[in-house]
């Protein structure tokens, strides 16, 4: 009996571990499964498995030959999974706030930030610093928390450091707020990175049905940028803005006929390495997300459209005065002067605001505004760069006197960068307004015609031959087309303008076959100087590099030869 008991006995205890054992496991298989899965998922994503290897971004040089400008390149990453580190400090009798304070001083992020991190609940990965440090990394390793981690994960460099950072952007994680369908850990920042991010990103891998789907590669990018050109022109740039005193400038640099943008600069500028460093405002693209008042630029355009709509021709003549008076204001020269008979080519050359002035209302203002939006200065380009503005020319909509009157030399309407110098390449290329590009393999689009061949050509030589006389953007051997324009800067608190200005000056070349065309902007130099101080040698420079460059054989002898 007491045998019989045992035996039992034995049987209803392996039974009960049995039943343990099989409940646990279930348990473990079933209940705990998309625990597990998700574990499993956001370790592999740590690791580097489930995360696609974003596409790389390529500039061009003359030859066609593609420069890598954006790669993927392995960096230490520290990262959290603060479900473990909350075990972790229960099992140790102590809050994730020990944690937080010993990571505060090696991480360089505050204790209280740290924190909010390690508290959430049902979490398996937060990112704490990209592109550590091998210090930091060494400091991790010696302190050694559990669910503290250090791992090398493909991580976007930029080679060349801030060069065209406006127009690359840069990447960084996704924030808590950030949902992703396709369950991106990070995404594109400003620039072609966001433009283009879809494209760039790939697909993540994914865990299925216990299966692996591995990720996607996302694809390159080739650009039209020539990282020479952009080089150049940023180089230049700096200089410029810092012996000038200025507060900010940017250079564009166009090819004409097809409307390729070769370089596109920015001073100051940012490094996408080292994005954290930068406030937010550095960010934006002043060449496509900020609007101006140009100045006396806008004189080719007024001359364009009297001319091309048969109002006025290059030898129209007026008498300056010195000062025109509409609605209670009076605009004066620039150089405070009566320049007596000129025709429009001596407008051009002289700068004079009168002279631009009667040819905007031998041409009409209804002429003239329909001209201006031909030229597209009132709507975007659509470059394929994020957060694009318009210009402005609202106040011409139902404007007075006044309003046009100021309007014919660019003061009182609002333009951006790359709307300014994609129109002026209308004057430059025959007469058709093209969609600027930065896609290398993208064919070049018209837009529409807004000059007649013969207007177009009639002002390229009154551009020339202001060059000509003013001799400071002049290239021996070359013909060279340009105008300058010194706008004063609005004063938004009180209305009226202050006493600073922007310079800008838009120049092409050859100007009997225009290769390329460059602007050059320049915002609040110390002194407010003219354009021809300031932007107008900076251009020169930035041309005869190109001409070197490409080996653009001369147009003309120089007369001095």
């Amino acid at each position: 009996m007491t045998g019989n008991w045992r035996v039992a006995s034995l049987i209803i205890i392996f039974s009960l571990i049995y039943s343990f054992l099989i409940f646990n496991i279930y348990n473990l298989q079933f209940e705990k499964r998309v625990y597990y899965l998700s574990l499993a998922e956001a370790r592999d994503e740590a690791g580097g498995v489930l995360k696609a290897e974003r596409g790389n971004i390529y500039f061009t040089d003359k030859n066609g030959t593609a420069i890598q400008a954006v790669l993927n390149k392995e960096y230490p990453i520290i990262y959290a999974v603060p479900a473990e580190v909350q075990r972790n400090a229960d099992q140790r009798g102590f809050g994730t706030r020990i944690y937080a304070e010993q990571l505060e001083t090696i991480l360089g992020i505050s204790a209280s930030e740290l924190e909010k991190k390690l508290v959430k609940p049902n979490d398996e990965y937060e990112l704490l610093v990209e592109k550590a440090t091998a210090e930091q990394v060494a400091a991790m390793k010696r302190l050694d928390i559990k669910g503290i981690y250090v791992k090398n994960e493909l991580l976007r460099f930029y080679p060349f450091g801030d060069l065209a950072a406006h127009l690359l952007g840069f990447v960084s994680p996704a924030s808590d707020k950030e949902d992703s369908p396709s369950g991106e850990a990070e995404f594109g920042r400003y620039g072609v990175e966001l433009y283009f991010n879809k494209f760039l990103a790939g697909q993540n891998g994914t865990l299925k049905d216990d299966k692996l789907i591995e990720s996607e590669k996302g694809k390159d990018l080739f650009l039209t940028i020539d990282r020479s050109i952009q080089s150049e022109a940023e180089e230049i740039l700096k200089n410029l803005v810092q012996e000038k005193e200025a507060e900010a400038g940017t250079v564009i640099v166009e090819e004409p006929k097809t409307g390729k943008i070769l370089a596109m600069a920015n001073f100051p500028n940012f490094d996408p390495n080292n994005y954290s460093g930068f406030g937010v405002g550095k960010f934006l693209n002043p060449a496509t997300e900020a609007v101006y008042e140009p100045g006396s630029i806008f004189k080719i355009f007024t001359m364009a459209a009297g001319i091309d709509s048969g109002k006025i021709t290059p030898e129209t003549e007026y008498t300056d005065t010195g000062s025109v008076t509409f609605n209670g204001k009076t605009i004066k020269n620039w150089d405070l002067k009566a320049h007596g008979r000129q025709t429009m080519t001596g407008v051009i050359e002289q700068s004079i605001n009168t002279g631009a002035v009667f040819a905007e209302r031998k041409t009409g203002h209804d002429i003239f505004y329909t001209y201006l939006n031909k030229f597209g200065l009132s709507e975007p380009t659509k470059i394929q760069l994020p957060g694009e503005v318009s210009g402005n020319l609202k106040n011409l909509k139902n404007g007075r006197d006044i309003d046009f009157a100021t309007a014919s030399f660019g003061q009182g309407v609002a333009v951006t960068p790359i709307e300014l110098v994609n129109a002026a390449s209308v004057v430059a290329n025959g007469g058709l307004l093209m969609r600027p590009y930065i896609l290398k393999n993208e064919e070049p689009k018209v837009v529409r015609r807004v000059l007649k061949e013969e207007t177009s050509r009639a002002v390229r030589e009154m551009m020339t031959s202001a060059v000509v006389k003013n001799k400071l953007a002049a290239i021996p051997n070359y013909n060279v087309a340009g105008k300058t324009g010194t706008a004063f800067v609005p004063d938004f608190k009180r209305g009226g303008y202050t006493d600073e200005v922007i310079n800008t000056y838009i120049g092409f070349a050859p100007a009997s076959d225009p290769r390329f065309i460059i602007s050059v902007k320049l915002e609040k130099p110390a002194g407010s100087p003219l354009a021809g101080q300031t932007v107008v040698p900076a251009f020169r420079a930035l041309a005869e590099f190109i001409l070197n460059y490409y080996n653009i054989p001369p147009d003309k002898l120089d007369q001095h030869q």
